[in-house]
């Protein structure tokens, strides 16, 4: 298995993360051009001023920044002891298809429900990249 199998789920959660980023730009703009929040309100940042829908993308960019961390950090890993293999690829493959699937419901009905189900699973999914990863570092041992 190639290193660059590895990477190609890497640029798609990558992309997520600078759609998303993206996304909370425009809904904010889009917020602020129908006055449903003020400048001003923005400004002084005492408080959350933004309706739910900019709240909801902009949460959503942030998730990016807290589990997945964990994903490019076991790929990374990964890569630099030639532990790449074709179950965590497929692991990784997995993780990154129900980031998305979070994404859009965080983005979409926002269903806390359906929501939670998705992250469990990823957590998991995530979890079981690093068991294996551990598991390639024991046979180095």
């Amino acid at each position: 298995m190639s290193n660059a199998s590895l990477l190609f789920p890497v640029f798609v959660q990558v992309a997520l993360t600078f759609v998303l980023m993206i996304a909370v730009g425009r809904s904010r703009v889009g917020a602020i051009k129908r006055r449903e929040v003020k400048v001003r309100d923005i400004a002084l940042g005492q408080t959350d001023p933004w309706p739910d829908r900019p709240k909801a993308i902009a949460r959503s960019f942030q998730n990016q920044f807290e589990m997945p961390m964990l994903f490019y950090a076991v790929v990374g890993f990964a890569l630099a002891t030639r532990g790449v293999t074709t179950m965590l690829v497929g692991l990784a493959w997995a993780y990154v298809l129900l980031r998305l699937l979070h994404a859009a419901i965080h983005t979409g009905s926002n269903n806390i429900n359906q929501r939670f189900g998705v992250f469990v699973l990823s957590s998991a999914v995530l979890l079981a990249m690093w068991v294996l990863f551990g598991l390639h570092v024991a046979a180095m041992a």
